[in-house]
């Protein structure tokens, strides 16, 4: 054994042990590779086998074939004598197969820092190399594996471009944002609380990763579900989707998703892509387009999208570059959307980027021809959510026929036609509740569906009523009020609030104790928007307006005592602020449980830009020629 401190050996001419190997009883030896090491190195050295050992671990434990004692014996045999000669606790720490607790991580932080005490040996069973932590929020191994069945079953069908076959390590390993973006979409109805827990934390690693540069193709896919699946927000004018969503599109245009063939051409790095790297970079990049006309179509903005030769039906003849058949359809969907889009709103001689009325009436007949080339090639594809993805298309096609004019030969057929896709739409998305899907639909399903309960709303209180069966449109009316409040995952949120507006807008009309239409069925302008540049969610934006004008004498605290309370909009009582909660109507949490109104904080903005509208800030902001300008101060 070799002993540096004070040493006295004597080498010449003859080999004399020194004087403290003689006193200790020591074999005194000298070796001439000998190294000391400091501290720092020992624990830095320390640290890396440890982080080492924690990805071995995750290795072993993803593969259901091997056993617990197995593992520790792997771990054990390819640990290094740095490891080995930690303190008995240590070891037994390391190779338990309990399930951890919150303490588990805060005790690597002990050991990492050198303390072999505190919460370190509070909990020695708990397994902490199987423990995640996003900030205050801590999920064990069992706790993951369950999150993410719930994501893969429930929310997959909606965007299927992930790899459900990969444990969740790998997605922990690859990408630390997607792993946590899977976690908080899984928790929306699954664990309500841990949703919002993870709000804080999650928004800061999202603003975090995208502030480095370079990025990588994981981190679109991220943005994918975020922008899919928003995180509920108190006030809505901070809703950041629509930007993410063009950030989205931007990341993947700079490392070149555009051109999986073409990779290097977007690296200073040699990369050569295997078959399965390719196709998952293309599946990625169809997602990316899909995703960014959705949040398009439901903001009422232009596309960000780029259907490229990439993407071209007839482009590429290399099978890598065949899509599946379910990404696929419902990017035909996509492109027949932004092809409805750039016909009817882009007019750029117009001053909202409408199409004369001559125009429209043919593109709308091309367009109603495409449709129906559309339906029949996705006929191969039969799941109830490619139909629906279909019919809300439709529905943004048909949207259009708010911006006919009465005066037209065509109005009447638009305005049916309209009717038509509305009833198509929500008959497609109330069969999603009996596979127990309509709870975790997408924030563009639900953005139709919301437009689509502003149509019936408005057809039905209006001349048009005369011409359709009165009392099937309030029925859907109804449940569309119910399946809003569904797709609501917390009190006071944004479905929940456009739920009550739409049912005290039905309420105000007089329609819940109409049993006929009445007056004549000559066309009129009753159904003329006054918000026009928002393309087909103009109007919803509309809606909201006059929603605000009529209830302005109530003040902008009476949603939020009526979301408390949610009007039945066929119920008798007027206001649903002085009346007894039907708790049918009301929203409910994972568990079928009411959610108690104090739960959140009340958020004013019923939709993010009308938020000024809501509070009655400003004026109209801008006066469009033939249009009346409109008083919005509160009283």
């Amino acid at each position: 054994m070799l002993q540096q401190l004070r040493c006295d050996v004597v080498t010449e001419p003859t080999y004399i042990t020194c004087s403290r190997c003689q006193r200790l009883n020591l074999e005194c030896k000298i070796e001439s590779n000998f190294k000391r090491v400091g501290k720092r190195s020992k624990n830095a050295e320390m640290e890396r086998e440890i982080v080492e050992l924690r990805k071995q671990l995750a290795i072993h434990q993803s593969s259901p074939t091997i056993p617990g004692p197995s593992i520790k014996a792997s771990l054990s045999a390819s640990a290094s004598p740095t490891i080995s000669q930690l303190p008995s606790h240590v070891d037994h720490y390391m190779g338990s197969v309990a399930v951890g607790s919150e303490e588990a991580v805060a005790s690597l932080m002990d050991l990492r820092s050198g303390r072999e005490g505190g919460s370190f040996m509070r909990s020695p069973n708990a397994q902490l190399l199987r423990t995640r932590q996003l900030g205050d929020v801590f999920l064990t191994h069992d706790r993951v594996q369950d999150l993410f069945q719930q994501y893969f079953t429930f929310y997959h069908p909606f965007l299927p471009f992930l790899e459900p076959s990969q444990p969740p390590d790998y997605y922990y390993n690859t990408n630390h944002l997607r792993f946590w973006v899977i976690i908080s979409v899984a928790a929306r109805r699954e664990d309500p609380e841990l949703l919002k827990s993870l709000s804080a934390p999650l928004t800061d690693l999202l603003w975090k990763t995208l502030a480095e540069v370079p990025q990588n193709y994981i981190v679109v896919k991220a943005l994918c579900l975020l922008c899919t699946w928003p995180l509920p927000i108190n006030s809505t004018s901070s809703d950041p989707t629509f930007m993410l969503a063009g950030l989205m599109m931007q990341i993947a245009l700079q490392i070149g998703l555009h051109r999986p063939s073409h990779t290097q051409d977007f690296t200073k790095f040699k990369v050569e892509l295997l078959d399965e790297e390719l196709k998952d970079r293309i599946r990625t990049w169809a997602a990316c387009n899909g995703v960014a006309q959705r949040v398009s179509t439901g903001y009422g903005q232009p596309p960000g999208t780029l259907y490229d030769f990439t993407l071209s039906p007839t482009g590429p003849v290399d099978s890598s570059f065949r899509l599946p058949t379910e990404v696929e359809g419902r990017l035909l969907i996509e492109r027949f959307s932004n092809n409805v889009t750039k016909a009817l709103y882009s007019n750029p001689s117009d001053p909202v980027g409408l199409v004369n009325e001559n125009e429209r009436s043919v593109l709308t007949m091309f367009l109603q021809r495409e449709y129906e080339d559309l339906e029949q090639k996705l006929k191969i594809d039969q799941s109830t959510i490619s139909t629906l993805y279909l019919r809300a298309a439709g529905l943004h096609f048909r949207l259009a026929a708010f911006f006919d004019s009465p005066s037209s030969k065509y109005y009447l057929v638009d305005l049916l036609h309209l009717y038509l896709a509305s009833v198509s739409f929500l008959e497609t998305t109330f069969e999603l509740e009996s596979s127990g899907l309509l709870a975790y639909s997408t924030n563009y399903i639900l953005q139709m569906i919301i437009a689509a309960g502003f149509t019936l709303l408005k057809l039905l209180n209006s001349f048009f009523a005369n011409h359709i069966d009165f009392e099937h449109g309030r029925s859907l009316f109804n449940r569309t009020i119910w399946a809003i409040r569904k797709i609501s995952v917390r009190t006071n949120d944004l479905p929940s609030r456009l739920a009550e507006v739409l049912a005290q807008l039905w309420k105000g009309s007089g329609a819940s104790s109409r049993q006929m239409p009445n007056g004549n069925a000559t066309s009129d302008n009753s159904l003329q928007l006054k918000v026009k540049c928002r393309m087909s969610m103009s109007l919803v934006f509309d809606s909201v307006w006059r929603w605000r004008e009529e209830h302005q004498n109530q003040g902008r605290g009476n949603l939020d005592s009526a979301v408390k309370n949610p009007t039945n909009p066929d119920s008798a009582v007027e206001s649903s602020a002085n009346s007894v909660a039907d708790h049918s109507l009301a929203p409910s949490n994972a568990f079928g449980d009411t959610v108690t109104p104090d739960s959140f904080e009340p958020n004013y903005e019923v939709f993010d830009p009308l938020n000024w509208m809501l509070d009655g800030l400003v004026e109209f902001p801008y006066t469009i020629p033939g249009i009346p300008e409109m008083e919005v101060g509160m009283s």
